[in-house]
């Protein structure tokens, strides 16, 4: 099947769809184009960017520690 023939195959589908909820994720997919545009940053906190940014930091400065060192040091209180 061609593009064409597909797009006209999903439009008739479409048109056949009487739930609202998914009307709405077709629209939050077909949108997801237009908000990808847009960067996450711009889309964060002042206080986010300043707390990624003090990460950052960290990491270049090596004040960070391993996943597994945390978990060894914390075990007693992780498990179930």
């Amino acid at each position: 099947m061609d593009i064409s023939a597909e797009k006209l195959d999903i439009i008739q589908r479409i048109c056949e769809i009487q739930d609202d909820d998914l009307i709405d994720l077709i629209k939050n997919i077909i949108d997801i184009p237009q908000a990808s545009k847009s960067d996450w940053w711009d889309q964060i906190t002042q206080e986010e960017k300043e707390s990624i940014n003090r990460g950052l930091d960290d990491l270049q400065k090596g004040r960070v520690h391993s996943h597994e060192l945390i978990r060894e040091k914390y075990e007693k209180w992780l498990k179930d």
